[in-house]
């Protein structure tokens, strides 16, 4: 007898495997917030641990963002003709992998060695998942569903990356790399079971990735990220500086206020997400002012306890709205290398990132004070936003081809 299957449960079943595609992305990105962001939270006890510096303690998140500036585009150009489930499942075995090492890692030159190892998979890992998830839906969701792969790294910093702290002042700052390993060897089996196949482009080589690199639109949009992002990033950088220095919160409550700010890039995400997807280069036009504005507001209102509370989530959310576009923009930019141009994305962030601390701890030292980063942060998105309309001004002229 022939069973009947109606079109509705055939659409609730592509719908709940697409829903759990998406959830074993998010959870390798998950698994790369907590490595990121919870070694500093656990600087102190690593110091103790490996009776090293404060400055060589420092040289262990140093050597992960090097690593993610050098694994996203090599990676990516390498991976070129594996087929891209394979790929992503490649790079999360190497981040398992790599973290076990930092686990067994005797001394600091192996840590340092083991740290610049697992920070070589986190570009290429996402932008290999932002470009599986925009093939799974309809190309008017694609910001929808890079967001929800991104998701994975914004809630890392709401509960993975407190509970790892947590464990690892509690128990041993080792097993944070335990616990890393193991979300990574989790994301292995979900994305082996979930995510489905699909064959390499039969063109796919590392000079059609390398292409991407020749268009003047892709470096446009890294710009914009490196700029945009320099004061998202010099205001995360100092935010416990300022909470207690200038606001005169207790540090007890410092793990409120990243949480806050950790809720703020979850929600941002998501809205970016969305409303990339009725305009690109819209959001962009849009955001950048409004992480200007936000920067302004919190330096002023920083001074004020609940204020500065409040603006920590504002800041988080107006930042992280700019990521989705940004990684879509990259997808439009070079669609015959979207791996590559995608992974391109994460580099650009960690530059953004070194960017934002340098000039915020260079307007400290000048005297300007704690909520001075955040002026120059505002600066920057301005500047950002500079690009984006050159940028958009430039593809009138000659509009981006597929």
């Amino acid at each position: 007898m022939t069973t009947t299957v109606s079109p509705s449960t055939v659409a609730t079943r592509a719908k709940r495997h697409l829903g759990l595609a998406i959830v074993a992305l998010a959870t390798g990105g998950f698994a790369i917030g907590t490595t990121e962001f919870a070694m500093m939270g656990l600087l102190k006890e690593i110091e103790g641990g490996l009776h090293i510096s404060t400055p060589e303690a420092g040289n262990l998140i140093s050597a992960y963002a090097l690593g993610v500036v050098i694994g996203a585009p090599v990676f990516a150009a390498v991976g070129a003709k594996l087929p891209r489930k394979h790929l992503a499942l490649g790079l999360m075995l190497f981040l398992s992998l790599a973290n076990l090492s930092s686990f067994i890692a005797p001394d600091y030159g192996l840590m340092l060695f083991s740290r610049f190892a697992s920070g070589l998979p986190h570009g290429a890992f996402f932008g290999v998942a932002a470009v599986i998830a925009a093939g799974l839906v309809a190309p008017t969701k694609r910001g929808w569903a890079i967001s929800m792969v991104m998701a994975g790294l914004t809630v890392s910093n709401v509960i993975g990356v407190p509970v790892a702290t947590w464990v690892g002042q509690t128990f041993g700052w080792r097993l944070l790399f335990i616990i890393v390993g193991a979300i990574g060897l989790l994301t292995v089996v979900l994305i082996w079971k979930f995510v489905p196949f699909e064959a390499a482009h039969p063109e796919a080589s590392i000079r059609r990735e390398l292409g991407a690199l020749k268009r003047l639109q892709v470096w446009l949009a890294l710009l914009i990220g490196i700029i945009g992002f320099g004061g998202f990033f010099a205001v995360y950088t100092y935010i416990a500086h300022t909470m207690t220095s200038v606001a005169g919160i207790p540090e007890s409550l410092l793990p409120a206020v990243v949480a806050l700010y950790g809720l703020g890039m979850v929600a941002g995400n998501i809205i970016g997400g969305r409303i990339a997807d009725k305009s690109v280069m819209g959001t962009i036009y849009w955001v950048m002012p409004g992480i200007a504005a936000a920067l302004v507001v919190y330096a002023i209102s920083a001074h004020w306890a609940p204020a500065a509370f409040c603006m920590a989530f504002v800041v988080g959310g107006t930042g992280s709205m700019l990521t989705p576009a940004l990684q879509t923009r990259l997808l439009d930019a070079a669609p015959g290398a979207a791996s590559l141009a995608s992974s391109l994305n994460h580099s650009a962030l960690n530059v953004a990132n070194a960017l934002g601390a340098f000039l915020g701890g260079t307007v400290i030292a000048w005297g300007w004070g704690y909520t001075a980063p955040a002026l120059v942060g505002a600066v920057l998105a301005m500047l950002g936003l500079a690009v984006a309309v050159i940028s958009g001004l430039l593809e009138r002229r000659r509009p981006l081809v597929s």
